[in-house]
């Protein structure tokens, strides 16, 4: 059972306490064994810089477009064939740095594609797409493969793993982390992936982020971008 003194040891704050207490309560008395974390363990506070719950009409003058795909939906940002071509946040951002977003794709393809710490500019120009930052792939490679991978999608600087899978309309929660060389992605409060760099990509060039993707139709949501 998770007690109160367990939960103020962990630090978690008081409306993530007061979940977690009715989550133990309500499986306790149905006789599961487990119910899946849904909260974020925060050591670092953050300052927000930057929010878009994308309800409007027109991507507007915080987005480029580094190509057609990307289009608003009833306050929901749609990606469809963008075929490696990102949608970035026009402002620089800190290098270290918190990103949340919700994010779900509609087909079995998954291919739930963001990419960080790039130049603000760059796009595919062959099918080999050679990125200038970070890419985070959930259910990549017809949704086989989860990726944090440095700069080339295909090759070997890259941490990986085959679940969990993507699940077609289930939306969840991203929370990606940049500290220092360490760069650490959370998918609905649970780590799925850690990337230590040892030359981290930092500084001008490296400091914006992006929506990317290939033909898959995707969608996201709520984004939250914090300074630590």
């Amino acid at each position: 059972m998770v007690t109160a003194a367990h939960m103020a040891r962990t630090g978690l704050r008081a409306p993530a306490r007061l979940a977690l207490a009715l989550a133990t309560l309500a499986c306790t008395s149905a006789g599961c064994e487990e119910l899946p974390r849904t909260y974020s363990t925060r050591a670092e506070d953050g300052v927000v810089l930057f929010r878009d719950d994308f309800e409007r009409t027109e991507l507007g003058p915080d987005w480029n477009p580094s190509g057609p795909g990307a289009t608003l939906d009833n306050g929901v940002l749609k990606l469809e064939d963008l075929h490696n071509h990102p949608l970035w946040l026009a402002r620089p951002l800190p290098d270290d740095v918190r990103i949340e977003l919700d994010a779900w794709s509609t087909t079995e393809e998954g291919d739930i594609k963001v990419e960080l710490c790039g130049d603000g500019k760059s796009a595919a120009t062959s099918d080999n797409y050679v990125a200038t930052g970070y890419v985070l792939v959930f259910g990549g490679w017809n949704n086989t493969l989860n990726a944090i991978v440095r700069r080339n999608e295909h090759g070997r600087d890259r941490e990986t793993i085959t679940e969990p899978k993507v699940e077609p309309g289930r939306r969840y929660r991203f929370t990606i982390t940049r500290s220092g060389s360490e760069l650490r992605w959370e998918i609905d409060g649970r780590e799925v992936l850690a990337y230590e760099d040892e030359a981290p990509l930092r500084g001008e060039g490296h400091d914006h982020f992006a929506f990317g993707g290939w033909e898959a139709q995707t969608h996201f949501d709520n984004l939250v971008i914090e300074a630590l």
